[in-house]
């Protein structure tokens, strides 16, 4: 026992003694870059001046070196490259000083060193310039550096600062106006799910700024890229090897007078694990593990026999409560917590990061409007004939809960990192809507009681590696990465109660329950190689590779409706269901229900693609100043169908709906002048397809506004059958794609650049009413389309004006579109048919989801030795058509929304632990509206929406 306790206390000695050694001892790390090209550069030698202490700079540029603390001076030497000398390198013991954008530039006239101070190198703005000038494609960009500089807590707040980039909801990124369709999100190169797999885009703000390396939006295509975007690609990279020991906590909150702490808010009791975001079972349905569910017809006549028992059984299985309750709404809060380093052994390093954050968020609309209108018969009325108008309140809370764990090793010519992400997401909606329908040629009018959840759940593995072959002339990078991701809305409910009239006392209609679920699984894998060669003395690169995506979904609804039998109400939802009111062998008139989805189901199906590409990519210099970008990519894209129509005429068992071989050129041609501008060049061939939703039988109703999703297989005629409106026949839209920039870099952080952009659609799809179900909406082809915008960017401090002011920056970013579609024959007679008395039909119309302008416009403060970050920033979208109309269903609209917004952020102390930030949203608490549009008519309400002013406080405090 003796024994054991000493060698305990001589191993725990041995453990603390060189980690109380190294505490004497400071470190310095940093990254070196070429100055032209924003490369890394590999081999510098940066030795201690006065010792023989340094290292070499490893294939990203970095390097570390251990030092008593003090003072110190470094000199970096590279062959053919100017030697850099700095100065005033002060290194506190136990501590990381990190150097970032160190420069270098090549070899000039002489060999005279370039002397620096170790604080000028501690400039953001300029690497993230020098990112951006230097670029193979268009692009924008952030970095971790200018995280860190003006405190934003997650992505989404970040990336609202790159240019043609707008965030929706505060989660979803869209560039140049384009939409969901047309922009893509990706994971550290990995096409990876988001908690919406029918999107493209992943929800940004999961993402805490200090786990991310960079955030770069591709704004033109090169091969290496999918080839399935037109707007552009954000890529979101996370950090492998932080630059110092990190460990953060922070806590935020936010406030809105007009949805937290209203005693009006609707809420319903939920399950046990709501705050967690997943539903404890007690939303399960009640069906579940019974082999054939009974119906009505078969237990009416005996509800004592073995079937009729079951029915009973599941009949008083649902859940009794239908209707909501007037509760007090909570404010917003969210938390974070995240740790971070990396570890030197030897000549080894170790990186590792770990994220995880907590989001309960809280809404309220008040007033909240849901209408269809359409137009009327005779050709010279002039007012919006309505069909359904729905006008209520309704509340939701957002719970998210997120990690993500990383971790890296990198030995001399090799680097592996394994990433693990994990999102959990339970949304629960309320409301109360007053409910008129005039489209059955009476008018019906109801209370309609919604009662929603939906858990969502995603989770990603990525393992990637990079090789580095030949003493770096050959690099060897490859990606696996599974996904596994969820949807279950269970117990979704909807009751209507039909007002009371002198004739009519209260009634029921049929109340209705639906589960429904998906379940995807992918795969994503690609290798690439790339070959640094010298071209014309110049270095040059040329790229080959793979990549395979492999994805597959099982859908499926299950909705009961609720027939009262003879049963009278009183008008409160919750009393529906009592056990009295039941069938039952006493009471064989009561309350019945009837599963819609037997025998035949449409909206289950099984869904599943691949897409196998390969790629060669050269980058070159023909010219002294031109750079060039010349590939190819090809893609096979295969997708099948298993399912059946709502009539069971058509079934599809595992058909190829999708069967796709795409050959996608591009080039980029950057002519540099001098070293602050440039012209950029760029035509590509891209492409976008549809989701796994929209090549469907499904029809998906939308509760809360009673909008339904119709897939695509499903085709239409109209009335009569004498003419096709829609085939079913979905195919996907190719895209050529054409850009112009100039680009000048001014200063500190300023720019002033002018791009031209053009792009021409070969069939897109856009959302098209459905002509037999009012509030039906089905994604179809339509005819060709294009698309011509102007894009202006400005970034200009104000210190011209006086020097005292120079922290001041205005910045502005404006995009012009002209967009055209030229409509299919059957969309066109549609028009010309409904036309107004004096209107002209013409043969093309806006483009579906294309804004018309952006403007984004703001002034901001920015002082590093204050710790100040402040700006008031404008948007404003032009009004976009939103649906397209079809026959007597008109076009519905974005109505502008004018968006000012308001930000301080504030480092505190002398080690910046402290950060400090308030936001201000919808100063002019504008609404979010939606309207029909038709010639020489009034507007009339589709959507409309009051967010209200928002204020959010946080703090972050850095532990480490």
């Amino acid at each position: 026992m003796k024994k054991s306790l000493f060698l305990s206390i001589i191993a725990i000695l041995l453990t603390v003694a060189p980690i109380y050694s190294f505490a004497q001892k400071g470190t310095i790390r940093g990254t070196i870059y070429d100055e032209s090209t924003g490369e890394p550069l590999y081999g510098v030698s940066v030795l201690v001046v006065g010792t023989q202490i340094g290292a070499v700079t490893d294939f990203d540029g970095d390097f570390e070196i251990q030092i008593e603390a003090g003072v110190h001076s470094l000199k970096l030497s590279y062959i053919s490259y100017n030697p850099v000398d700095i100065s005033n390198v002060t290194v506190e013991a136990g501590k990381v000083l990190v150097m970032e954008n160190l420069k270098m530039s090549e070899y000039t006239s002489d060999l005279e060193a370039v002397t620096i101070s170790a604080e000028a190198i501690r400039t953001t703005e300029a690497a993230l310039m020098s990112v951006k000038r230097n670029a193979s494609n268009l692009m924008d960009g952030i970095s971790s550096s200018t995280f860190r500089q003006i405190g934003d807590g997650d992505a989404a707040s970040a990336i609202k600062r790159v240019t043609g980039v707008s965030v929706e909801g505060g989660k979803y990124v869209y560039i140049r106006g384009l939409g969901d369709r047309y922009t893509k999100t990706v994971l550290n190169g990995v096409d990876v799910p988001g908690l919406d797999p029918d999107r493209n885009a992943i929800q940004m703000d999961i993402f805490p700024t200090n786990v991310i390396d960079n955030i770069v939006v591709s704004k033109s295509f090169t091969a290496e890229l999918p080839a399935d975007f037109a707007g552009g690609v954000v890529n979101i990279e996370t950090k492998d090897f932080p630059e110092e020991k990190t460990m953060a906590v922070n806590i935020s909150g936010g406030y809105n007078p007009s949805m937290h702490f209203n005693p009006n808010a609707l809420a319903v009791q939920g399950g046990k694990t709501d705050w967690l975001g997943f539903d404890d079972g007690g939303r399960a349905i009640p069906t579940a593990g019974v082999a054939e569910i009974p119906q009505f017809p078969e237990v009416i006549g005996n509800p004592n026999s073995e079937k009729g028992q079951l029915f009973q059984s599941i009949l008083g299985k649902f859940n009794p409560t239908l209707g909501g309750s007037r509760r007090t709404s909570p404010m917003d809060f969210n938390l974070g917590y995240s740790i971070g380093d990396q570890l030197s052994i030897k000549d080894k390093s170790i990186g590792y990061n770990f994220a995880l954050t907590y989001r309960n968020e809280t809404e309220y609309y008040n007033d909240a409007e849901f209408n269809l209108f359409a137009k009327p018969r005779n050709s010279n009325e002039f007012n919006l004939e309505p069909l359904e108008r729905s006008r209520g309140d309704y509340s939701t809370n957002n719970v998210l809960l997120g990690g993500i764990a990383g971790l890296a090793f990198k030995s001399d010519f090799t680097k592996i990192k394994l990433n693990f992400l994990r999102l959990q997401s339970g949304e629960s909606k309320v409301a109360n809507f007053n409910f008129i329908n005039t489209n059955l040629g009476a008018e019906f009018e109801a209370d309609q009681y919604n009662i929603e959840y939906s858990e969502r759940a995603l989770t990603n593995l990525l393992l990637s590696a990079s090789h580095y072959l030949n003493g770096g002339k050959w690099q060897l990078n490859w990606k696996v990465s599974p996904s596994l991701s969820s949807i279950n809305d269970p117990d979704v409910r909807i009751t209507r109660f039909r007002v009371p009239t002198n004739t009519i006392g209260t009634e029921v209609g049929l109340p209705t329950r639906i589960w429904r679920s998906l379940d995807e699984q992918s795969l994503f894998g690609n290798v690439d190689l790339t070959d640094n060669y010298m071209f014309k003395g110049k270095a040059a690169k040329l790229k080959f590779g793979g990549a395979y995506v492999y994805k597959n979904r099982d859908f499926l609804i299950e909705s009961f409706q609720f027939n009262p039998g003879n049963t009278q109400f009183d008008g409160d939802p919750n009393r529906v269901l009592l056990e009295e009111n039941l069938f039952s062998a006493e009471n064989r008139n009561g309350i019945r229900f009837d599963p819609t989805f037997i025998p035949i189901n449409p909206n289950q199906y099984n869904s599943n693609l691949a897409n196998v590409g390969a790629y060669v990519s050269n980058e070159f210099n023909p010219l002294p100043n031109l750079k060039a970008i010349v590939g190819l990519r090809v893609e096979q894209y295969t997708q099948y169908y298993t399912g059946t129509n709502q009539t069971n005429t058509i079934i599809f068992d595992n058909e190829k709906v999708l069967d796709d071989l795409d050959f996608f050129p591009t080039l980029n041609l950057v002519q540099s002048i001098g070293k602050d501008q440039n012209i950029r060049l760029a035509a590509s061939r891209t492409i976008a397809r549809p989701s796994f939703k929209e090549l469907s039988f499904a029809e998906i109703l939308d509760p809360i506004t009673g909008r339904s999703f119709i897939g695509a297989l499903f085709p239409e005629t109209s009335e009569g059958g004498t003419e096709i409106l829609w085939d079913g026949n979905l195919q996907a839209t190719r895209i050529n794609n054409f850009d112009v920039r100039w680009e000048k870099f001014t200063g500190r952080n300023e720019i002033i650049s002018a791009s031209v952009f053009y792009k021409m659609f070969d069939r897109p799809i856009e959302m098209v009413q459905f002509l037999s179900d009012p509030g039906a909406f089905q994604p179809r082809n339509v005819g060709n389309g294009t698309v011509l915008g102007v894009e202006v960017e400005l970034r200009k401090s104000l210190g011209f004006i006086t020097p005292k002011i120079e922290n001041f920056f205005f910045n502005a970013n404006v995009t012009f579109v002209e967009s055209q579609i030229d409509m299919s024959e059957s969309e066109f007679r549609s028009r010309q048919l409904t036309s107004r008395e004096g209107e002209n039909v013409a043969r093309t119309r806006q483009m579906a989801g294309q804004a018309p302008y952006i403007i984004n416009t703001g002034i901001s403060y920015n002082s590093m030795i204050s710790g100040i970050e402040a700006g008031l920033f404008y948007n404003v979208q032009g009004s976009t058509l939103n649906y397209v109309g079809f026959g007597n269903r008109t076009d519905t609209y974005t109505v502008p929304f004018h968006a000012l917004n308001f930000n301080i952020n504030k480092t505190w102390g002398k080690e910046e632990r402290l950060q400090t930030s308030m936001n201000v949203v919808n100063l002019l608490d504008d609404r979010k509206e939606e309207v029909f549009r038709m010639f020489n008519a009034n507007d009339q309400i589709f959507s409309s929406l009051r967010p209200g002013r928002r204020v959010s406080l946080s703090v972050r405090y850095n532990i480490w």
